[in-house]
């Protein structure tokens, strides 16, 4: 009678789990018969720990952790990665003080991760924390400063990240140049972004960030230096650089530049067709952007179009006074892709139907939304209101202001429109009360601001 096959040695199982995680059900019923499990070594379990978290079980994970006889610094550092990785920064928390009461001091791995969770809730309180427990611990390293600026830029705070950045003692690497110069992009800190760029190693990173600078400050002439620099590293094959390409050439007002970028492109994704698209849209090529999404629908291999991309459509057309077409669109979106359309469309469709004139279908369509809500949308509202006075229509503008201040009466963006929709039709002291409203409610609107290059 021939013998059971004897199940692989636990050091087999484990080097398979590293390489495909979605085998950790199976592998850990074969460990759960070995016993591996059972052992005072961490080691099976931790890895398979790792494993599920890896295949996106983060439940998983954290029985495994709990069904642990024994734990190590591996193992909870392992299980808060988990959790971090998997977006529940306060279980991490509670998990970190876990840690900590059994007697395990943190790491520098264990800081680092931490770091990454308060960078994602934007806690720079906790942050700052442990910020100084790696100095007290000596815990530091060119890792953990790159955490640190990451946490810092995350919570607007620059000139700490830059402080950061400059009194690092280890040698600088491109992941703290990346997250420096990222930071510094996300923040709006133009300068500080370009002035980065002539110290750091030019990768895909760092040029889709100074790209993104660019298009920013509409800054055409440093824009067109970094497509030579993008040519020249060879990253010209690179979607993601040459989707950060079109939106520079259409922000900086060279639509043509960025066509020749998109149709040099080797692979293009629904990015770069809604890239596109928008870019003929925001200059008056309607009936391109229509022609386009044309070719979208054709093109090889296929390309399935999202809610952007329909809502840059809409846009194309109603700037160009396409209305029928945009009509087609909206009715195709649903019909035919089965994308429901969101506030921003139906707000898009209003802004398009009062710039033809056509009131009486606004008006249809605002009863439509709002009946179908009980809360609508506030785009809805101020596309209706703008729709309203474009075509002078007072009774149906005043239901909408009210409707507006009944929604949100604390924004002072509604009383400005609100003033500026009686100013229109010449009902000054309206106008004139609006204002008065606001500032006795002490609400002030936000100044609006441009970056642009000069020179």
């Amino acid at each position: 009678m021939a013998s059971a096959p004897r199940p692989p040695p636990a050091s087999s199982l484990l080097r398979i789990l590293s390489s495909h995680p979605s085998l950790s059900t199976a592998i850990h019923a074969i460990l759960l018969k070995s016993s591996s499990l059972s052992k005072p070594i961490p080691i099976p379990a931790t890895a398979l720990l790792t494993a599920y978290a890896n295949a996106g079980l983060p439940g998983a994970a954290s029985r495994m952790f709990d069904e642990m006889p024994r734990r190590d610094t591996v193992a909870w550092n392992a299980l808060l990665a988990c959790l971090v990785r998997h977006a529940r920064p306060a279980a991490a928390a509670a998990a970190f003080r876990g840690m900590a009461t059994s007697g395990f001091p943190p790491t520098a791995a264990t800081l680092c991760t931490m770091l990454k969770a308060c960078s994602a809730s934007r806690a720079f309180r906790p942050g700052r924390q442990l910020h100084a427990r790696s100095v007290i611990s000596c815990h530091g390293d060119v890792i953990m400063d790159t955490a640190l600026v990451d946490l810092y830029m995350s919570c607007g705070l620059v000139e700490d990240a830059l402080r950061v950045f400059m009194l690092t003692k280890y040698p600088k690497d491109a992941a703290l140049y990346n997250a420096v110069l990222s930071g510094c992009v996300e923040n709006g800190w133009f300068r500080e972004a370009f002035s980065m760029l002539r110290w750091t190693e030019l990768n895909g990173i760092s040029l889709t960030c100074a790209l993104t600078a660019c298009s920013a400050t509409a800054n055409l002439a440093y824009g067109m230096q970094v497509h030579c620099k993008v040519l020249r590293c060879g990253f010209d094959s690179d979607t993601i650089i040459c989707n950060a390409l079109i939106d520079m050439y259409s922000k900086c007002g060279r639509t043509m530049g960025a066509r020749i970028v998109f149709d040099r492109m080797a692979g293009r994704n629904v990015v770069s067709w809604s890239s596109m698209i928008d870019s003929y849209s925001h200059h008056g090529y309607g009936v391109g952007a229509l022609d386009l999404f044309k070719m979208m629908e054709k093109a090889t291999p296929m390309v399935l179009p999202n809610a952007i991309t329909f809502l840059a459509v809409l846009s194309a057309c109603g700037h160009s006074g396409l209305v029928d077409e945009g009509q087609s669109m909206l009715h195709l979106m649903k019909s035919k892709y089965g994308i429901d359309p969101q506030p921003e469309h139906y707000a898009c469709l209003i802004d398009m139907l009062g710039r033809a004139g056509r009131i009486d279908e606004v008006w249809d369509l605002y009863c439509r939304l709002t009946a179908r809500r009980n809360k609508c949308p506030i785009a809805i509202y101020v596309a209706t209101l703008n729709a309203c006075r474009a075509n002078m229509d007072v009774v149906r503008g005043k239901k909408v202001a009210m409707h507006m201040l009944e929604v949100d009466p604390q924004n002072p963006g509604i009383h400005v429109l609100i003033s500026n929709f009686h100013s229109a039709i010449r009902q000054w002291f309206e106008s004139d009360e609006s204002r008065r409203v606001m500032v006795e409610k002490g609400l002030r609107k936000e100044a609006a601001s441009s970056h642009v290059s000069v020179g």
